[in-house]
């Protein structure tokens, strides 16, 4: 068993006075998971989103094909 750490980052177009999301991309390969946190609070929690999910959201926002409630 693995025990390597999200290595966190956030998209060079984030700066946009702090309302940016950071991820950790390492992790899926190794764990199937995207980790997602907000950047003004690295110590607070993380969404795990199967790399499925991850991929399937990111496309949608560059496809401009998602929706909102």
């Amino acid at each position: 068993m693995t025990t390597e750490s999200p290595r966190w980052f956030k998209s060079s177009y984030s700066d946009n006075g702090g309302q940016c999301v950071e991820v950790a991309a390492n992790l899926a390969a190794s764990h199937g998971v995207v980790p997602v946190r907000d950047s003004k609070h690295p110590t607070g929690p993380a969404l795990a989103l199967p790399t499925l999910a991850f991929t399937t959201f990111v496309t949608s926002i560059k496809t401009g094909t998602l929706s909102t409630l």
